[in-house]
């Protein structure tokens, strides 16, 4: 067997093999971002957005992500059409003027192959603020259904309201708000 033949076949196996970043879109039907809050101190009212879109991209390899998502704020659901009226107004969400808001990641932390947390931006009304979503879950794998990969997660973090030109009844109506989001996206 000629030497040059084993040339490419040493340049292959000393190089490194790296897995591309795969990109997930955001399944809008399997992804409801919600939020929590104190009312009065009676309890803890929850609602959420029905209309998400974005992506994700993860590197496993290199241990990174990149998450974009973009949430319509005229599709808050609170479970009561008129009071969905009423944080869509200027005090609240301003959905005329504000008609999305958007979540953009500046860091994804690994624990092992899984994501833990995510750093990012939070744009709501213009006003951007830093967030960081703890995961508590995180899977991916094939979808038995769409017969692609497939992600999955579940995360949470807080931010004020106030922060965000939001504060209107602060404190009787909590200022802290619990931000949750079950996550489900496909791969390209």
């Amino acid at each position: 067997m000629p030497r040059y033949f084993f040339i490419p076949l040493l340049a292959t196996l000393s190089s490194p093999v790296f897995a591309a970043p795969a990109t997930y879109i955001i399944d809008n039907n399997h992804t409801y971002p919600r939020f929590s809050y104190s009312h009065f101190g009676f309890s803890t009212q929850e609602s959420r957005f029905d209309k998400t879109s974005g992506t994700i991209v993860i590197d496993p390899e290199a241990k990174t992500a990149a998450i974009n998502v973009s949430i319509a704020t005229n599709s808050v659901d609170t479970g009561y059409a008129l009071f969905n009226e009423h944080i869509q107004n200027q005090d609240y969400f301003d959905t005329a003027k504000y008609p999305t808001m958007t979540f953009t990641s500046t860091k994804a932390n690994f624990d092992g192959d899984n994501i833990s947390s995510v750093e990012g931006d939070l744009t709501i009304k213009g006003i951007t603020k830093p967030v960081t979503l703890t995961v508590t879950s995180f899977k991916c794998m094939p979808h038995p259904m769409h017969k692609k990969d497939a992600c999955g997660a579940n995360a949470a973090g807080t931010v004020k309201r106030s922060d965000f030109n939001m504060g209107k009844y602060a404190p009787n109506v909590g200022d802290e708000i619990t931000l949750s989001i079950a996550v489900e996206a496909v791969k390209e």
